[in-house]
């Protein structure tokens, strides 16, 4: 079977609670790019039909990885509107100390949760599969605080997912995280261009 017709199986095989999911979550990706609140309504309907996707399915871990989402997009909603309320809530950073710190304790747990899966699972990227999700975790709480640096983040992390959904032959989900990888790079120029200190020497 060709690439294009395994693609067109796998498209013909979403359900349209899915195709709606999808859709909310790039309009999720677009939105914070744009730092509208609106982004994180979309992030809760989008996260809520995962959440039942999955446990329908029978795949209980990544049903609870998108109900922590969902509770990340309504604290994430009610940060920013708190903050929009004091006058914005701006784009901060942190320090190299700080990312490096973080750095390292989510890599320890990634090999942590992935040697204790392996005596449960067997996968040829069950490491990958560990980093990729402690990182997205620890990115969308950035995301909440509005940290710059969540998007560079977001682009190594959406690399990876590409690169892990293509190997296992989940071609859309691949080409999905492609375009969340452009929309990281795209979030992360808007952001900075937006920081206080860089609106003060534009004016």
């Amino acid at each position: 079977m060709s690439f294009w017709q395994q693609l067109a199986e796998q498209w013909n095989a979403q359900s349209g609670w899915e195709v709606v999911a999808v859709i909310l979550a790039i309009a999720y990706v677009w939105l914070a790019a744009r730092q509208h609140i609106a982004c994180w309504p979309c992030a809760l309907v989008s996260t809520a039909i995962y959440s039942w996707l999955f446990w329908d399915n029978t795949l209980p871990m990544q049903a609870a990885l998108n109900v922590y989402y969902l509770l990340m997009a309504l604290y994430g909603w009610w940060h920013w509107r708190k903050g929009n309320q004091e006058r914005g809530l701006p784009v901060s950073r942190q320090s190299k100390t700080f990312h490096g710190l973080m750095i390292i304790g989510c890599l320890m747990v990634s090999l942590s949760m992935a040697y204790g899966l392996s005596w449960v699972f067997i996968s040829d990227y069950l490491y990958l599969d560990a980093l990729v999700t402690v990182f997205s975790l620890y990115a969308t709480y950035l995301m909440t605080q509005k940290v710059l640096e969540n998007w560079v983040y977001w682009v190594v992390i959406d690399a990876l997912a590409a690169w892990l959904y293509w190997q296992t032959g989940l071609y859309l989900t691949s080409i999905l995280f492609i375009g969340y990888l452009g929309f990281a790079v795209y979030g992360l120029i808007q952001w900075y261009d937006s920081m206080p200190e860089r609106t003060a020497n534009a004016t």
